[in-house]
């Protein structure tokens, strides 16, 4: 089974963000990278079902600035192939209709079995990567997976709806599965298989178009939240504290 693996770069969002005072945008000048979390998800099922079953997996990025690192470490894993796409406009970012265009051109001749893509990303939230990416490319998507399959030339997807309500989906292959969360928490690997990998593999680099606007949400503005003024603490023994905070809710019109 051969599988590629959409992988989108992100804001770390360990670190403090900064808004441009001149665009009301983020400003992406010092912008540390990281590799969606969810996608880190589509990693894993994806390294899951090649151990299980054999073929190969493929990571695919578009290069939005220092991307290597993180794909060797992809390689590392167990990904036999990296590869970016570069073009213009990339590192600015890039709608998700966008993405799903340059994705399915690199990918249309790739002959995969499945494309394994994380179902959003923390950026943006709209979840519609993959189901544009196979809607551009003609075959099935199946969104919200917590487990892939195989079964006999197809995959079976576990489906998570809200309420916990599971359903289990045949999908003939080739097709696009948008992971929630893989049957395993993505595996750790060591600062020296990483840098065997950036010794022994090579990342493939493929031309994309310049990066289009359309899909795009229209951003206004940006401001970090507002400060509230900070919690009331109820002091006392039970009755106390309970009498107090009914006269609360009540000031407050709840009650």
């Amino acid at each position: 089974m051969n599988i590629a693996v959409p992988i989108k770069f992100v804001p770390d969002l360990v670190e403090e963000m900064e808004i441009d005072s001149s665009t009301g945008k983020l400003d992406r000048t010092f912008m540390r990278l990281v590799p969606n979390e969810l996608d880190e998800h589509a990693l894993e099922q994806a390294l899951i079902l090649k151990e299980r079953h054999g073929g190969t997996v493929a990571v695919i990025t578009l290069d939005t600035g220092d991307v290597d690192e993180a794909l060797f470490t992809a390689v590392a894993k167990g990904a036999d192939r990296a590869i970016k796409i570069a073009g213009e406009g990339y590192a600015e970012g890039v709608t998700s209709h966008a993405c799903a265009d340059l994705l399915a051109e690199a990918l249309k001749d790739g002959s995969f079995d499945l494309i394994l893509a994380g179902t959003q990303a923390v950026d943006d939230l709209d979840g519609s990567v993959g189901a544009l990416l196979a809607a551009k490319l003609g075959i099935p998507y199946v969104g919200y997976a917590t487990k892939v399959v195989e079964a006999g030339g197809k995959v079976v997807a576990t489906k998570e709806y809200p309420g916990g309500l599971l359903a289990e989906i045949e999908v003939s292959t080739p097709a696009v599965i948008g992971i929630q969360a893989a049957e395993k928490p993505p595996r750790y690997v060591v600062t020296s298989l990483v840098m065997d990998a950036m010794k022994k593999a090579k990342i493939d680099e493929a031309e994309g178009a310049a990066a289009g606007l359309e899909g795009a949400a229209e951003i206004t503005g940006m401001r970090p939240p507002e400060a509230g003024k900070g919690a009331e603490m109820i002091d006392g023994d039970a009755n106390a504290v309970a009498e107090k905070l009914v006269g609360i809710l009540k000031e407050k019109g709840v009650l």
